[in-house]
């Protein structure tokens, strides 16, 4: 049967890709709602009609953020032959992207919301989700790397994993701060050139400092 009422007279899709700038651009606190319906071309009205409030809307917009954007990083690091080929091309693939002039800089899902009071905790536990994706990727490929022999079989897969997505959660803020790729590029290749030492086997225990040790 034909839907009743008046047909809606916008593209959803388009008006959902641009409020997932704004709040790309923003976060999710500083996206206002005359940001969004400026940006989206439409009133107030028509989108909680389409979307229901605020917070669907940024959780759609998480959504077709992780549908569009996030191969432009990942897409090559199951492809690579070694995990070192798929980290490295991660990293050079965040500078990239990270610093494009055409859309906002950083990454949405690290840089729209950090603090508990911003969104609701199921719309917070998403985010989080998400980013503990990112080290579940890493940890994955490394542990691929394990059975096909190019990381070795001692090597804290977690912890390697957990540092590489700190790196790039870092390249996200340097980008937003201003750095350019060539900047993050230089980042991408001080993590790689010790590459051997970080999937050499568990870090020994840290001891005291320099300072401490004189006491």
């Amino acid at each position: 049967m034909a839907e009743r009422g008046r047909p809606r007279g916008f593209d959803r899709n388009a008006a959902l890709q641009k409020a997932m700038e704004v709040f790309w651009a923003r976060g999710y606190d500083g996206a206002s709602m005359s940001d969004l319906t400026a940006a989206m071309g439409i009133a107030s009205p028509s989108l909680y009609a389409a979307f229901g409030c605020k917070e669907a809307l940024f959780r759609e917009a998480l959504a077709l953020y992780a549908a569009t954007e996030s191969d432009g990083v990942w897409g090559g690091i199951e492809a690579a032959s070694t995990a070192r080929e798929g980290c490295v091309g991660m990293l050079e693939a965040t500078a990239r992207v990270f610093t494009r002039p055409d859309k906002p800089s950083g990454c949405l899902v690290v840089l729209s919301a950090l603090h508990a009071g911003d969104l609701s905790d199921t719309a917070r536990k998403e985010l989080v989700r998400a980013r503990a994706g990112t080290i579940a990727t890493l940890e994955a490929r490394l542990r691929r790397g394990q059975l096909e022999g190019d990381v070795p079989t001692g090597a804290d897969v977690r912890a390697v994993a957990t540092y590489l997505a700190t790196v790039q959660q870092g390249m996200s803020i340097q980008a937003r701060d201003g750095a350019d790729r060539a900047t993050l590029e230089a980042v991408a290749r001080s993590v790689m050139a010790g590459w051997d030492g970080l999937v050499a086997g568990p870090a020994r225990a840290l001891g005291p400092g320099p300072d401490q040790a004189k006491v």
